[in-house]
């Protein structure tokens, strides 16, 4: 079973709803303190009294860092699920503006704050909470440097407000939601960071889809996933990540986004992702309503986000931030080249809901993963090169396009073929 970050002498028990409410105001115990323990600060990042007026407004706010860097070393979070959807972190070379911002594309309008990105330049996620998660401190000697000369010349804190009745009348509150950073003068000897997998894509009603992505990894140097978090929204049942390495799956984290979405122990301590590995992430969806959902930014759209928390040691993190796919209808690991070698060691407890017995099974294509399709997919040494493409059926048509697409050095778009 999932372990959690630890917090008050022991683990966190997810068994019932009930025990993630009462612990929402306990504080977390250090994993282990950080070095230099005695040179440490509280800093505040919170919203400075927002009125948000429109559901699925996106909030961002800016910290100037100085000039010498600093590690963060814990995250308290400040905030209501009934609120907030969710809290995420950045790190900034330039801020999306100075000051309070609307930093939500797809309900820029009518939300009372001016418009722009996250990030004008340098953008890097550093954390990243929802559904009531609490606190979390990082092991020992584990810090997420910045300023100075990392890049991160400023921190900003995005909110998600879901829902914004007590900002409007009669109630006409004002939030201060945001986070609770500890803050280090005394460098670290490993350096953390987040990588996030998703997909993009939709799920088909009253189906069970499969979301997928996987990227490979090409650092020349080593990380360590030491923390993992899941999200997704209604429809989530199980999302789980993985490194590959010559065919071979070792899980990374796996767990329901139903159950507070906080960073989790890894599954398999001591994983080391080399150049050369694989990094995937599969997020299993239930769709019973009758229309298709669609990945999307609002709260009645869905999600799927795995977080991997690593730290290597030294002085460095990955140069890229985000591994994402175009997800179904036009994506899976089965139709992707370069998982040619271990699409039939997928691990059969992939779609399974920790605690459950039985994994769940596409039913949106439910011959995708059989042998016999790897086959039609993979079956190109040796063929007919003269074949006239005119007498492919529609569906061999649409596998070899996609064949295409993912062996190709990036991905295309249709006009580009046609």
């Amino acid at each position: 079973m999932n372990s959690a970050l630890s917090f008050n002498g022991s683990k966190y028990n997810h068994t019932c709803m009930e025990v993630f409410l009462v612990l929402l105001g306990c504080a977390c115990a250090v994993m282990g303190a950080p070095s230099g323990a005695a040179d440490t600060e509280k800093v505040d990042l919170l919203m400075p009294s927002v009125k948000p007026q429109t559901p699925d407004t996106y909030l961002c706010h800016p910290m100037k860092i100085g000039k010498d860097p600093k590690y963060i070393v814990k995250f308290e979070p400040h905030a209501n699920m009934a609120i907030a959807h969710h809290i995420l972190l950045y790190g900034c070379e330039v801020p999306g503006s100075n000051s309070v911002w609307n930093c939500g594309e797809m309900h820029a309008s009518g939300s009372g704050y001016k418009t722009g990105p996250v990030c004008a330049q340098g953008a890097r996620i550093l954390y990243a909470w929802a559904m009531d998660a609490p606190a979390l401190s990082l092991p020992e000697d584990v810090g997420f440097k910045v300023g100075g000369k990392t890049g991160i010349n400023y921190l900003v804190v995005q909110i998600h407000y879901k829902n914004v009745t007590t900002f409007l009348p009669p109630a006409n509150g004002h939030d201060n939601s945001g986070l609770t950073l500890t803050m280090t003068n005394t460098p670290q000897r490993r350096r953390a960071g987040v990588y996030l997998l998703g997909t993009s894509g939709s799920i088909p009603p009253n189906s069970v889809t499969y979301m997928e992505t996987e990227c490979s990894f090409n650092e020349n140097f080593e990380v360590h996933p030491f923390a993992f978090r899941t999200h997704a929204h209604g429809l989530g049942q199980v999302t789980s990540g993985y490194r590959i390495r010559d065919g071979q799956w070792t899980e990374i984290g796996r767990q329901t986004p139903q159950k507070p979405q906080m960073f989790y122990n890894s599954t398999t301590p001591g994983l080391v992702v080399k150049k050369g590995d694989i990094l995937a992430a599969r997020c299993t969806m239930k769709n019973d309503k009758n229309t298709v959902m669609n990945i999307g930014s609002t709260q009645n759209d869905e999600m799927c986000n795995f977080y991997m928390m690593y730290y290597v040691d030294g002085d460095k993190t990955m140069s890229g931030t985000y591994c994402f796919t175009e997800g179904p209808p036009r994506y899976y690991w089965a139709n992707d080249e370069r998982m040619r070698n271990a699409i039939k060691n997928i691990p059969k407890d992939a779609s399974l809901v920790p605690g459950e017995k039985t994994p769940l099974q596409q039913t949106a294509q439910p011959g995708l993963y059989s042998p016999s399709e790897y086959d039609v997919i993979y079956d190109v040494e040796g063929a007919d090169m003269n074949r006239n493409f005119d007498k492919f059926s529609p569906d061999e048509l649409r596998e070899l396009m996609m064949y295409l697409k993912q062996r190709g050095p990036r991905a295309y778009d249709d006009d580009e073929y046609f």
